[in-house]
């Protein structure tokens, strides 16, 4: 298990099981478990997503979007949920911006 800090401060785990899940559903991801992890540490923006989920976004080249959606359940701890790639910017209402 490895754990990458939210813009928050808020350690956020990304487990085996959550890794396997997102290597499942998303292939292409496989080689990106740094860029995962680098994506919520250092995020170009953070959108609020359903149910309480923030998803961090950082752009990896040209119409290529890294996408990691994770929870804070408290000022000291969250979890990772899934990460996926998109072609724009992810749309949602912004709770943090890169200055």
């Amino acid at each position: 298990m490895d754990v990458a800090h939210s813009v928050n401060g808020v350690p956020i785990r990304l487990t085996y099981e959550r890794w396997y899940h997102i290597v499942e559903s998303h292939e292409e991801l496989a080689s990106y478990y740094h860029e995962v992890l680098e994506t919520i540490e250092d995020p170009v923006v953070v959108v609020r997503g359903n149910q309480g989920t923030l998803k961090a976004a950082r752009n990896l080249a040209r119409r290529k979007w890294l996408v990691v959606a994770y929870r804070e359940v408290s000022r000291d701890d969250g979890f990772l949920i899934t990460a996926y790639l998109l072609d724009t910017k992810p749309k949602g209402e912004f709770v943090w911006r890169q200055q």
